[in-house]
């Protein structure tokens, strides 16, 4: 297997993912399928998170990656098995309180609001945080704790080098730094864990190794789990402690990356051969 984007091998000069954290799992996915009519989306998938860990979870199109994140943050409901989270039964939480338990995620496609600016878009992820709310603050109602957030924002976007865009719309800028807001409107948060769908989707080369950078100083400086869907390979290679493999659903191999790459039956789903 060569070292491409599209291939389970490192990048040449890439560092090698950190040794996975141990200790008991702050996620535990345990046997959960998921249906809709015939087609099982699910099927039986169970793993768990270590806390502080960077997990990756890949599978050709069609795996059921980005079903397991909308069954996470609520948006689907699972038809058996278990999500626990802290210890805490995740699937009795409403899509609503999800935030609040202490997970956030981003989307495969950027769900900004484009007429806001980037400041306030942050903003809308901060909602969780304060008493009285996004929608009054931006009326001018609970003046200190609109500024709090409004500087905890701010705080965010100069951590993503961003601070420079604050005031201008978020309409019109380029997709990799929309990908950039969407983050921070993540973090604006404050998660424990920080589910990423396809955060590298649409970026360059470059962006993509800035991309691979900041998660891993985000998981040191907030000490955030993080629980990644990516085919940009190299990239999970180099970031991943541990990595979940799906094919139709099912977990066909889990493991650290050197491990997880050299599997016959990964080789197989991506390439249709374990030759």
């Amino acid at each position: 297997m060569t070292g491409t984007d599209d291939d389970m091998a490192h990048e040449p000069g890439t560092a090698a993912a950190p040794t996975a954290p141990s200790g008991p799992a702050l996620l535990d996915v345990d046997r959960v399928g998921v249906r809709f009519g015939g087609v099982i989306a699910l099927d039986e998938l169970s793993f768990q998170i270590r806390p502080q860990a960077i997990c990756a979870l890949i599978g050709p199109n069609g795996a059921g990656k980005t079903t397991l994140f909308n069954v996470i943050s609520r948006l689907y409901t699972a038809s058996s098995g278990s999500v626990t989270f802290d210890g805490r039964d995740l699937l009795a939480v409403p899509p609503h309180r999800i935030a609040e338990v202490g997970i956030a995620r981003t989307f495969q496609n950027v769900a900004l609001f484009p007429g806001l600016s980037v400041l306030d878009n942050v903003r809308v992820g901060a909602h969780t945080e304060g008493s009285n709310g996004f929608v009054k603050g931006l009326l001018g109602l609970g003046r200190g704790e609109e500024r709090r957030l409004r500087d905890e924002a701010m705080g965010i976007l100069e951590r993503l080098e961003l601070a420079h865009l604050a005031a201008k719309p978020a309409a019109g800028l380029p997709f990799g730094t929309l990908k950039r807001i969407e983050l921070a409107r993540a973090l604006a948060a404050r998660p424990r864990l920080l589910m990423l769908d396809e955060p590298a989707n649409g970026l360059t080369h470059g962006e993509v190794d800035e991309l691979a950078e900041t998660i891993r100083h985000l998981r040191a400086e907030l000490d955030l789990t993080v629980l990644l869907v990516e085919h940009h390979m190299s990239m999970v290679m180099a970031v991943s402690d541990h990595i979940v493999v799906l094919d139709f659903g099912r977990r066909i191999a889990e493991g650290p990356p050197e491990v997880v790459q050299n599997d016959p039956a990964v080789i197989e789903a991506y390439l249709g051969t374990s030759e």
